[in-house]
């Protein structure tokens, strides 16, 4: 299914004979509301012009029907709260209020009763937010300003759809978990049926043996095919200072596609829309040597918008869809060691990130261990776009409810070390330091997912339309 986005204008009806053409004028405002809308790449379900109580059940039942994921009660003029309140009774989807005047203001020289009707986008707005408030439907927001050339109101409302888009996908999503999450990271551990109850989202339990049996059945052709992919994709450099991180051999990239593609085939087996992993395995073993190979094929996933999370941190899981369906990609990302002096904290990873994001053509180093973990493999290492970063973390309350947890900042210039690893330089306010120390006060997991652009209004509208609390840590001022 994809996102579908409600919307109704409102009318009074008594106008109508008292004011020939007035209605017609309205229509034309829903109209223009209704192209501006589908602009934004939505599927629009349009409820018409509602001027009556009669009108506004109609509108609702069709609304419902559609299971709408949001909807816009665009107010082209005063109506009664009476109009507005039976459709979202009856719809039972979140309301975004908008009042959207026909021009900058009226001409006081000229206007006439109908040019004041035509302006009054904002005079029932109050009564409105009142009534829905008194029938515990209170609209998640309100815009207010002008229908054509305001960027303001239309930033807004085309965030409003962005975070429906994510507030969708989630509700729908079958996410993977493969293994369990790394052994004494008490911040990993998360409760399956918590994402169902609070996000809506399936949790597919996957086994090593599901994942052997895609992997046994790869052919030569498709890693072949595989590994021209890779090749494509990313850059082999020389080694650097680290003696761990070495060059790619042929039997390591080889194993790295029959890996990926057997990954796809799992991903396409289960209809997985992400997945979280992690596996110790033993001695080198068949589950081992599979884990240990998976990263490429994992990044490569990550990249086309099928997050996948290390060290069974099935919440960063939900991060990471969250960063990529508001555009911003959405890295599997923890701090890494500071510069206090020239203000900056490494933000990355050992294993998969999200590539499709990253600043210049991603690496693949050949690694002789993992550290922390068993194995050796092929690893990525790249940096995220210089610019405005964000980083989302979704955590859990000692109430037992999910939270998401967000800073903004700014990826910034500078050499990451040759380690195999996924790092940036991302500086933060008001310093360093005190970022470091107030996003730890907010008791994220270690992990959050780490996107380009500011997105923290972004963010917070997911937050409202799945009902989850958000901690700002930081936030851009530019």
């Amino acid at each position: 299914m994809t996102t579908t986005i409600g919307v109704f204008s409102v009318g009074f009806d008594r106008y109508w004979p008292q004011f020939a053409g007035l209605r017609d004028r309205l229509e034309r405002y829903r109209e223009d509301f209704e192209a501006g809308l589908k602009r934004l790449g939505v599927e629009v379900v349009s409820a018409g012009l509602v001027d009556s109580v009669s009108a506004a059940r109609r509108a609702g039942e069709l609304l419902a029907a559609r299971q709408v994921d949001l909807v816009f009660g665009d107010v082209t003029t005063y109506v009664p709260s009476a109009v507005v309140l039976p459709v979202m009774q009856i719809a039972k989807a979140p309301l975004v209020l908008v009042g959207l005047q026909p021009t900058p203001g009226m001409d006081t020289a000229t206007a006439t009763t109908v040019d004041q009707l035509e302006h009054d986008n904002s005079t029932s707005l109050p009564e409105i937010v009142y009534a829905l408030g008194r029938a515990g439907l209170p609209p998640l927001d309100v815009v207010f300003g002008m229908l054509h050339d305001d960027a303001r109101a239309w930033t807004r409302i085309a965030e409003w759809t962005q975070a429906a888009q994510a507030a969708h996908r989630l509700r729908r999503a079958r996410m993977g978990f493969l293994g369990h999450a790394f052994e004494g990271m008490l911040d990993m551990n998360a409760d399956p049926t918590m994402f169902s109850a609070e996000l809506g989202m399936a949790v597919e339990m996957i086994e090593m043996c599901d994942l052997k049996k895609c992997v046994d059945q790869v052919t030569a052709e498709q890693i072949t095919g595989m590994e021209e992919r890779i090749r494509e994709f990313f850059c082999f450099p020389l080694p650097g200072a680290d003696a761990i991180a070495g060059p790619v051999t042929p039997e390591g990239l080889r194993w790295s596609a029959r890996v990926a593609v057997g990954l796809e085939h799992l991903m396409s087996d289960f209809s997985l829309d992400g997945l979280a992993y992690y596996y110790r395995g033993l001695n080198h073993n068949d589950y081992q040597e599979i884990v240990a190979g998976m990263i490429v094929g994992n990044s490569l996933l990550t990249a086309r918008g099928i997050p996948v999370a290390g060290e069974g941190d099935l919440k960063n899981c939900v991060a990471m869809m969250v960063m990529h369906e508001l555009g911003a990609g959405g890295s599997f990302a923890e701090l890494h060691p500071a510069h206090l002096l020239d203000n900056y904290v490494f933000v990355g990873h050992d294993g998969p990130g999200h590539v499709a994001i990253s600043g210049e053509k991603p690496a693949l180093r050949g690694l002789a261990l993992y550290h922390g973990k068993f194995g050796q493999g092929v690893s990525v290492e790249f940096k995220v776009k210089n610019g405005p970063v964000t980083i989302l973390g979704v955590s859990v309350g000692a109430a037992g409810h999910l939270k998401f947890v967000v800073a903004e900042g700014e990826s910034i210039p500078g050499a990451i070390p040759a380690t195999g690893n996924t790092n940036t330089r991302v500086r933060f306010a008001p310093d360093v330091a005190t970022f470091i120390e107030n996003w730890s006060l907010a008791g994220p997991t270690h992990h959050f997912a780490l996107g380009v652009g500011h997105k923290l209004s972004c963010i917070q509208k997911v937050a409202k339309l799945l009902g989850i609390d958000v901690e700002v840590v930081s936030r851009s001022h530019l």
